[in-house]
């Protein structure tokens, strides 16, 4: 894993050692931006989502608990009602940070735009990185809510705090893909020809925490996430024939195009020192202790794993502390009093302490080779080379092992189930060859594309969520049941979040415009299973 230089850890613990209204005075008023600088500001703008990057307990707990999680029946819970419905403070918590980061952004391209023509020329790549970021996370948030504020939204500043000229229009997510997609496309070829100035690269080393001012490495994750985007839109019509001819740009030009294609050039946030302000606080994941339903396994989630023989079950999950060593998952359409009397009786598997709650040191997962693998697979097989796609497939597995190893090995707290084997070639190679993970088993193409999606699935799980959850619902390969909530018009699990209600307030003129839209069961545009 990458490790972030110490002189970074230096500067990021004076820069927090301010007290929080320090921090909003260098970073959030606009009355005294004049009085930072494109570096400064760039950290700034990283700093302002790192808690839905970083394991955090507001996202994991208040957002993903009682959504994706379940959802996706990775988590398994009690029956409830009201239990479909995203809730609003967790809903209004990520649009608001969203929006938080946007103005951020705004505010960096204000103070690059002011500078001189040489400072621009000079400090380029921190505006490159910064729109990579940017777009990274606004594309979580198309597929979260469809429709959102975008092109002209989080202008305040610029527009001289007029508050009403600043009441953004809602884009067609079309549009802002669209858009996004054509920027990146820019951007790749920018940084092709990036040389940083002694100075400037070592600023630049400072103050970027994700890459740690390797340019390299944001060109991968540049390529990487336009290889993302392009795959979850190639199934619509009006992008089918950019995905297919920019992937294959992509993939047959890598000398011009990186990407993630091993784990030592993942795309994440690194903690080194749990003690600066860039950390993980996972404990929200031992709470089901006290019956939050937060880490206990979902049972046909757990049944994918143990089924299949996964090399990765020890280190996803421990079995209930009286369960005999076996792995028992919470059957979601079983009775509430006997779910709860599982639970109680210390019979359900949950999340592996030792990786996730008690590693404090555990990632902030952004882009990874497992998941790059997979786009390619599936872009292989879309395009008849099936040689190329199995071992894209393959070596998704072999990536993905290697990336849970990697994470548990850096936690501070192994936690209180036996330390996990490492898997062996060998153990893989008998995994992959399993009738229900083999590739050649799978006789026809959406065969083999549900098994693009089931490593997805397990991939994914918890620890990349929002990622998890779009795919889930565009490849639609896995099928659960779920007891419906017949006390709500919301009887079953939604295939998007809603508007939250100040948005609709606030901005009423604009948010009347896609209204009609906005709704639970509305798919995506590019959710058209």
């Amino acid at each position: 894993m990458k490790k972030i230089l110490l002189v970074t850890v230096i500067i990021l613990t004076v820069l927090f050692s301010c007290t929080e209204s320090d921090f909003e005075e260098a970073y959030v008023n606009p009355g005294t931006l004049a009085n930072t600088s494109i570096d400064r500001q760039f950290t700034g703008f990283l700093v302002q989502n790192k808690d839905y990057v970083l394991k955090q307990y507001w996202n994991y707990f208040v957002v993903l608990r009682t959504s994706l999680n379940r959802y996706m029946q990775i988590i398994g819970w009690e029956n409830e009602p009201n239990q479909y419905i995203p809730p609003s403070s967790g809903s209004d918590a990520v649009w608001n940070n969203y929006y938080g980061t946007l103005f951020q952004f705004r505010e960096l391209e204000k103070i690059y735009n002011n500078s001189t023509e040489t400072e621009q020329a000079n400090k380029k790549i921190f505006m490159l990185a910064a729109k990579v970021y940017m777009y990274d996370y606004t594309q979580r948030m198309t597929d979260l809510y469809g429709a959102i504020p975008f092109l002209e939204a989080g202008k305040l500043s610029q527009n001289s705090g007029d508050y009403v000229a600043s009441l953004a229009e809602f884009n067609d997510p079309s549009t802002i893909y669209t858009f996004m997609l054509d920027e990146l496309a820019a951007i790749a070829d920018d940084m092709n020809d990036v040389e940083l100035a002694p100075t400037v690269q070592s600023s630049f080393a400072i103050q970027d925490y994700v890459n740690d001012g390797d340019v390299d490495s944001w060109r991968r994750y540049c390529n990487s996430l336009r290889l993302r985007m392009l795959s979850r839109v190639q199934d619509v019509p009006e992008f089918s024939a950019r995905a297919n001819t920019e992937i294959g740009q992509i993939l047959g030009n890598p000398a011009n195009y990186p990407v993630v294609e091993n784990n030592d050039q993942n795309i994440q946030i690194d903690v080194v020192d749990f003690g600066t302000p860039i950390n993980s606080n996972f404990t929200t994941l031992e709470n089901d202790a006290e019956g939050w339903y937060s880490s206990f396994a979902g049972q046909t989630f757990l049944d994918q794993m143990v089924n299949t023989g996964d090399p990765r079950l020890t280190y996803i999950w421990e079995p209930g502390e009286n369960a005999g060593g076996v792995y028992n998952g919470i059957d979601q359409l079983a009775d509430a009093v006997d779910v709860a009397n599982d639970v109680g009786d210390g019979l359900i598997a949950q999340f592996n302490r030792g990786t996730y709650a008690r590693n404090r040191y555990f990632p902030g997962l952004i882009i990874n080779a497992a998941e790059v693998d997979l786009y390619k697979a599936e872009y292989y097989l879309k395009s008849g080379d099936d040689a190329m796609a199995k071992a894209s497939y393959e070596m998704s597995v072999i990536n993905s092992v290697d990336h849970y190893v990697r994470i548990r090995a850096v936690t501070n707290d192994p936690g209180p189930a036996p330390a996990p084997t490492i898997p062996t070639a060998e153990d893989i190679s008998t995994y992959l060859a399993g009738a229900d993970v083999s590739w050649d088993a799978a006789t026809t193409s959406d065969e083999k594309l549900e098994l693009i999606a089931r490593q997805k699935w397990v991939h994914y799980n918890i620890i990349q969520p929002y990622e998890n959850w779009a795919e889930f619902r565009r490849l639609d390969k896995i099928d659960l049941a779920f007891v419906p909530d017949n006390s709500n018009n919301q009887t079953l699990p939604p295939v998007r979040f809603n508007i939250p209600g100040p948005e609709q307030t606030f901005n009423e003129i604009n948010y009347a415009r896609i209204a009609a839209d906005d709704d639970l069961n509305n798919p995506l545009f590019w959710d058209l299973n």
